[in-house]
């Protein structure tokens, strides 16, 4: 991974509170997508006009085959993607225009991979304090405070002074978490955060990520983990060949599947 690559993916943050916060969405629409295409050469349609609104605390689950468009649109919603046609409007503002600097948004949106992209040269303490530092202009005994607080959330606060290559992949990946939330972002991303991981290590991710969920943040997360799309997702978005199919809460997509695409999916993966 280039330090271009990981750069590009640290606009990130929000504080890991410890409370027993019930997780749902407040009404304010956060994120709205209007009839969002992505079409490559070859006449292929990864994205064929999706319509959806992202809500302040919801934790919004997107579930569907490979090569459904899941992670298109997941990337999409921050322009990691560039979307050929259609509108997403984050906090008001329409961030597919070309006047609009989404570098400066996409400081509201952390974004969590399947592969960490921690810059492997730099101790964890210094990977978290980087973007917070750079883009906030927090001062270092700021950002360090943040940041040592934060892996005290999640019982890593020993490995500060490690570097990525002396962790497990679930430590990478919840260090790659809350880094993201050292930008304190409005709405977290996470893209498939767990595929890259040994089944031993996937409980102690989802573990954060339901703490976070409890604490009212907004997600929105591509996975294959269906007991934690059950659990913690206050909706569910079925997507099948660049479309949503079937979208509802959990108990209603898993319980009670209309669409014949979602109940074949369903009876695979459950």
């Amino acid at each position: 991974m280039s330090d271009n690559t990981a750069a590009k993916e640290l606009n990130q943050e929000v504080s890991l509170s410890g409370e027993e916060v019930s997780s749902g969405a407040t009404g304010e629409v956060l994120i709205s997508v209007k009839d969002l295409k992505k079409h490559y050469k070859g006449d292929i349609h990864a994205l064929d006009g999706i319509t959806t609104d992202i809500r302040k605390g919801e934790v919004l689950v997107i579930i569907g085959p490979s090569g459904s468009g899941k992670s298109t649109f997941l990337r999409s919603l921050n322009l990691l993607e560039r979307p050929t046609d259609g509108t997403i409007t984050f906090e008001g503002t329409d961030i597919t225009a070309p006047e609009t600097d989404i570098n400066k948004l996409r400081m509201k949106m952390g974004m969590v991979f399947q592969h960490f992209n921690l810059f492997p040269h730099l101790t964890i303490l210094d990977n978290m304090t980087l973007a917070p530092r750079k883009l906030l202009k927090m001062s270092k005994p700021d950002a360090e405070a943040k940041a040592r607080e934060l892996l005290k959330k999640v019982a890593l606060e020993d490995r500060a002074e490690a570097y990525p290559s002396q962790l497990s992949g679930g430590q990478k990946q919840r260090i790659a978490i809350v880094r993201a939330l050292c930008m304190s972002p409005d709405v977290l991303l996470f893209d498939e955060p767990t595929s890259a991981l040994d089944p031993e290590m996937v409980g102690e991710v989802l573990d954060v990520m339901k703490d976070l969920a409890k604490s009212g943040m907004t997600m929105a997360v591509v996975t294959h983990e269906m007991g934690f799309a059950k659990e913690v997702g206050t909706r569910v978005i079925f997507m099948d060949e660049g479309k949503i199919v079937e979208e509802g809460t959990p108990k209603e997509i898993f319980d009670s599947p209309k669409n014949e695409r979602l109940q074949a999916f369903l009876a695979k993966v459950l």
